[in-house]
């Protein structure tokens, strides 16, 4: 099952999709290799343009877009997410972003065979990063055996942010820590339970950990198509010094040329889910102009 926006491309792409080439990469854990590909696999602190990012979320092995975060107002859009996988890569992403959904709501792996095809169809050629269900060093280091460039901390962060430091130590530059936020506030648990706690004051917390960045979450925004809380991203980015990246409502290019003009203010990049998929997006088109204005 397929959207629209990507079946023909799906129909199209058979026996073109290319290899980039291999680059040599310096790496901080010889064991846990990153991604090669034509110089793009950077730290996420570390990209000079501004990255838009595709979103696969995974609910019981399926790729899948929820609207603020509900499970059971979920739109499905294929039921191959390797295949997804390919597709964004064809289409110039250079960096994918995985959430497993049910695992983000159980505190443990739950879609661990569709991250396993999803990372050996892509991962070699460019970065992927994952978030949900991730709460200890074990399972981190399974991902990162299997080729997962970046761990995306979310509730374990606010649960224990002692393990954040000590996941910093056992795996540098490896961790990214999310934080999803309503009104400011941040939630965990797959969003179910909403903190007291300001998620510009836990991005400060973790400022000195050794994180890679933040993955800052508006669930407001989040698969709503109401455009990206440029405001709170920006003020989060500038508040801890890290490089943030912007996390639902991307709707339409005024919002990529929003985020391009607040590069400079330390905004890294953005995840696009359901515009890509509906398209309302051009991916490689976004992209591109994100390009052009943030090399200017």
């Amino acid at each position: 099952m397929y959207s629209k926006a990507i079946t023909a491309a799906f129909t199209a792409r058979k026996g073109r999709l290319k290899t980039p080439p291999q680059s040599v990469q310096t790496v901080v854990r010889k064991r846990y290799p990153r991604a090669g590909g034509d110089g793009l696999n950077v730290p996420i602190a570390k990209d000079k343009t501004m990255l838009l990012i595709p979103a696969i979320d995974l609910k019981d092995g399926k790729c899948v877009r929820l609207r603020q975060g509900v499970m059971d107002d979920a739109t499905i859009f294929s039921d191959r997410p390797a295949e997804t996988a390919r597709h964004w890569l064809e289409q110039g992403a250079r960096r994918l972003h995985l959430v497993d959904l049910n695992g983000a709501f159980a505190g443990e792996p739950k879609n661990f065979p569709a991250i396993k095809e999803i990372l050996a169809a892509v991962a070699q050629h460019i970065p992927v990063q994952l978030g949900g269900g991730i709460r200890n060093l074990a399972t981190i280091e399974k991902y990162l055996a299997l080729g997962l460039n970046d761990v995306i901390i979310g509730t374990a962060a606010v649960d224990n942010p002692d393990f954040v430091r000590e996941a910093c130590r056992e795996f540098p530059g490896r961790i990214i820590v999310g934080l999803d936020a309503k009104d400011g506030m941040v939630a965990v648990d797959g969003w179910a339970k909403i903190t007291p706690h300001r998620a510009v004051d836990l991005g400060r917390r973790f400022a000195g950990d050794g994180v890679n960045g933040i993955i800052y979450t508006d669930i407001g925004r989040d698969g709503m198509m109401k455009g990206i809380n440029i405001e709170a991203t920006v003020r989060l980015a500038q508040e801890t010094g890290l490089p943030v990246t912007a996390s639902g409502g991307l709707t339409n290019l005024d919002d990529v040329r929003a985020l391009t003009a607040a590069e400079p203010h330390g905004v890294s990049g953005a995840i696009t889910g359901r515009a890509i998929y509906e398209g309302s997006i051009d991916f490689a088109g976004a992209q591109r102009l994100a390009d052009s204005l943030t090399q200017r």
